[in-house]
C-alpha cells in the first residue's frame, strides 16, 4: 500500500494529480499528517510525503525499525522528488509531476545488493564499484552457469557479450585469477560429507577439505557438513569444521549426522565393501553428502559435485543442491493492499515473470521491478524452464497443477474474495 501525505494546499493539489497514476493500492488519509502516518506505517510499502526532506526525516525517525520491513519514503519538495529508499517510485513520481528525481547513493540496496541477499551469497570483489557502475548506466555481464532463478534485473545487465564489469554466480572457483572488474557471488549450495577412522587428526581432515578446493569447489559455498552418527563426537572432524568457520569469516555450518541404515540406502558411485563390513554402510562421505543435500533440497534435485577423495584416515565428498525454477502462487485478495500479505509483495519483487489475467496484473503492476516480464498464461512452463515466476490471481490465488521436482512451488494465499 502506498500512502500519500500532504500538509499544505500546494501539496494536496499535487497529491490529487499523482494519486490515479500509482494504482488502486494508493491511500490518501484524512486529517493531520503525523497521526495518519503513525497509524498506517506498519501496513505501508511506501510513503510519499509532500514535505522537505529534513522535515520528513524528523517525522519518520521515531517509526523506523528495520530497512527490510520499513516502507520506502519519497519526499516531494518543490522542484525535486527525493528518494529515501524508494528510487523506482521516486522516478515514477518525478515523471508524472514533471520534477527532478534525486535518488539514493549508488550501490546501496541496489539490484546487486538485493541479489546477494536473495542468494545468501558470499561476495568476492568490488560489489560497491560494480553497483555504482550499474547505477550510472554501464553494462554489466552476468554469468549464471548453474542457472539460479534470478529476479528481473535492469536492462543494462547482459547475459552475453562484452561489458566493463562482470558478475559471476557460482559455487566453483574461477579457472584463473579474478580480474579487477569481476565480482563473484558464491551461494551456499554445498554439503560436504566426511568419513574417517577413529582418532583422525584435525590436520588430516583439513587437508582433505583442501582437496575439494583443488577439485574446483569454492569452500565458501559450504552450507553444512555431514557424517555418520557414530562420528558425531570425532574430535578431528569437529575441530576441522570449527576451523573452516574461522577461516571463512566466522561462518557457521552445522554438522549433520545420519545412521548407518540411512546411509546404506543411498546409491553412490564409489561404495567400499570393507567400510560396509566395518560400519554397516558401504559409503559415509558420499552418502552423507547426498543425504544432507537432499534435506536442504526439499524434494528438488541434488548431485555429487566432487566424488570421494581419500586422505590420511579420512574421506570427503561434496554434494550440490541444484538450482530449480521457482513458482509462487500469489493470492492478492479482493484487491486491496490490506488483503495482500508482505510475502506476496516479496514474491512479486523476486519474480522475473508475472503471469495472470490483465485485471490481476494491473492491481500489482506498481510493485513489480522494471523489466519484469508479464504473460497471461504459461506460469508452470516458465518455472519449469528454470525461471522465477509469480502467478497472481484475485482471492486466495491460483491452484496450479504439479510442476515437478525441478520447480520449487510456494503458495502465498490472499484473503478470499467475497
Amino acid at each position: 500500500m502506498i500512502g500519500l501525505f500532504a500538509a499544505t494546499e500546494a501539496g494536496r493539489r499535487d497529491l490529487v494529480e499523482l494519486g490515479p497514476f500509482l494504482g488502486p493500492d494508493t491511500v490518501v488519509p484524512d486529517g493531520p499528517v503525523r497521526p495518519a502516518l503513525h497509524r498506517l506505517w506498519p501496513s505501508l510499502t511506501s510513503a510519499v510525503l509532500f514535505l522537505g526532506a529534513p522535515s520528513a526525516v524528523r517525522l519518520i525517525a521515531p517509526l523506523l525499525r528495520d530497512k527490510r520491513s520499513d516502507p520506502g519514503v519519497v519526499c516531494v519538495d518543490g522542484a525535486f522528488v527525493v528518494s529515501l529508499g524508494a528510487d523506482e517510485l521516486a522516478e515514477r513520481i518525478a515523471d508524472v509531476l514533471g520534477r527532478t528525481a534525486v535518488l539514493g547513493t549508488p550501490g546501496e540496496d541496489g539490484p546487486l545488493d538485493e541479489l546477494v541477499e536473495l542468494l545468501d551469497a558470499t561476495v568476492d570483489g568490488d560489489l560497491a564499484g560494480c553497483s555504482a557502475a550499474l547505477a550510472a548506466g554501464e553494462h554489466v555481464l552476468l554469468v549464471n552457469p548453474l542457472g539460479f532463478p534470478l529476479p528481473a534485473l535492469p536492462d543494462t545487465v547482459l547475459s552475453h557479450g562484452e561489458a566493463d564489469w562482470k558478475v559471476v554466480v557460482d559455487d566453483r572457483l574461477p579457472p584463473a585469477t579474478r580480474a579487477d572488474h569481476e565480482v563473484r557471488l558464491v551461494p551456499r549450495t554445498l554439503v560436504v560429507g566426511v568419513g574417517s577412522g577413529s582418532g583422525v587428526s584435525t590436520s588430516a581432515v583439513a587437508a582433505a577439505l583442501a582437496e575439494l578446493e583443488a577439485a574446483g569447489l569454492d569452500l565458501r559455498a559450504v552450507r553444512a557438513f555431514a557424517t555418520a552418527d557414530r562420528k558425531a563426537g570425532e574430535r578431528g572432524i569437529l575441530e576441522a569444521v570449527e576451523d573452516w568457520g574461522f577461516w571463512h569469516g566466522d561462518t557457521s555450518a552445522p554438522l549433520l549426522t545420519f545412521s548407518a541404515e540411512v546411509l546404506a540406502g543411498v546409491a553412490v558411485p564409489n561404495p567400499s565393501p570393507s567400510v560396509g563390513a566395518a560400519v554397516g554402510t558401504a559409503s559415509v562421505a558420499e552418502a552423507a553428502a547426498l543425504c544432507g543435500a537432499a534435506g536442504f533440497a526439499a524434494g528438488g534435485p541434488v548431485e555429487l559435485a566432487v566424488e570421494k577423495v581419500k586422505g590420511d584416515n579420512v574421506t570427503v565428498a561434496a554434494a550440490r543442491v541444484l538450482p530449480r525454477g521457482r513458482l509462487a502462487l500469489v493470492g492478492i485478495g479482493p484487491g486491496g493492499a490490506d488483503q495482500r500479505t508482505p510475502q506476496a509483495d516479496a514474491e512479486l519483487r523476486r519474480a522475473a515473470f508475472v503471469v495472470g489475467s490483465a485485471e490481476s496484473v494491473d492491481r500489482v503492476r506498481h510493485l513489480l521491478r522494471p523489466g519484469t516480464g508479464i504473460h497471461p498464461h504459461g506460469a508452470v512452463e516458465l518455472a519449469a524452464s528454470g525461471l522465477a515466476v509469480a502467478w497472481v490471481a484475485v482471492g486466495v490465488g491460483p491452484d496450479a497443477p504439479g510442476a515437478g521436482a525441478r520447480v520449487e512451488t510456494v503458495r502465498v494465499p490472499g484473503v478470499a474474495a467475497v
